[in-house]
């Protein structure tokens, strides 16, 4: 259970935090889904994998310090986020890469532009591809890739 009589900490307006540190794959998380990647990088680092998360806080302002980080640290950068891809925090961590020229892969994951059939909220992330098993499958998917491009060398 939470212990929900300790002392508030304060946030900085516009500033995110890293979660863990991590090779090539850094995980954006915003929101809830930030429990997901803390699961799936339990999970990835049981299997040899190591991807780094950050947990954004804020997609107004966003984080450039720490996005500057990022980009200058790994080759693939996972966005996760519980809403629209079009407009999101991907989004904006896209305009922020073109803005600064960098050019590390950015795979986004969320809530597609389509109809969404109602559900529990489980089913519904695991449907738009943005629960534990997905961001899993996405970091191990970029872990073969990046070995085959070493080995093909």
């Amino acid at each position: 259970m939470t212990d929900w009589k300790r002392p508030f900490k304060t946030i900085e307006v516009g500033r995110g935090r890293k979660i863990c540190d991590g090779e090539d794959v850094a995980i954006l998380t915003i929101g809830n889904v930030g429990n997901f990647a803390v699961e799936a990088c339990k999970e990835l680092n049981s299997e040899g994998i190591h991807p780094a998360h950050y947990d954004m806080r804020f997609v107004k302002p966003i984080d450039e310090v720490l996005l500057h980080d990022v980009c200058k640290r790994y080759k693939t950068i996972i966005t996760v986020e519980d809403g629209c891809l079009q407009g999101g925090m991907g989004s904006a961590v896209l305009e922020f890469m073109a803005d600064h020229n960098y050019h590390t892969q950015v795979i986004r994951l969320g809530i597609p532009d389509e109809f969404i059939e109602h559900g529990e909220q489980a089913e519904l992330w695991a449907l738009c591809n943005y629960d534990t098993n997905a961001i899993i499958q996405v970091v191990q998917k970029t872990a073969v890739t990046r070995t085959t491009k070493i080995m093909a060398s």
